[in-house]
């Protein structure tokens, strides 16, 4: 299972506010019933089989233009350890118990 970072946004827009636009991309993870996310202030993280994510970054980032952007820049950053399965709040569990130390 991978993780990814993912950060979909439009760029020369008329409107100041870009939350319709990634309103828009999330709206492609709204309809995947695999994969986990949860959205941040800057990136969504999502998790998930790696052919599949790579498909619905595609998808997220096509539905940005489908909404009326003429150029979207995408930030992808991929997790894939195979040596044992992770989730998401795995990595974050992990680096919090290890600041109580």
């Amino acid at each position: 299972m991978a993780i990814m970072a993912i950060s979909v946004a439009p760029s020369g827009t008329a409107e100041k506010s870009l939350s319709m636009y990634v309103a828009k991309a999330l709206n492609v993870l709204e309809a995947e019933p695999h994969i986990r996310y949860e959205i941040g202030s800057m990136f969504t993280t999502i998790e998930g089989d790696l052919p599949v994510l790579m498909d619905v970054a595609q998808r997220m980032h096509e539905a940005v233009f489908e909404a009326g952007a003429d150029r979207v820049g995408t930030v992808i950053k991929i997790d894939d350890r195979r040596d044992r399965s992770v989730r998401m709040e795995n990595k974050v569990t992990s680096v919090k118990q290890k600041m109580l130390k």
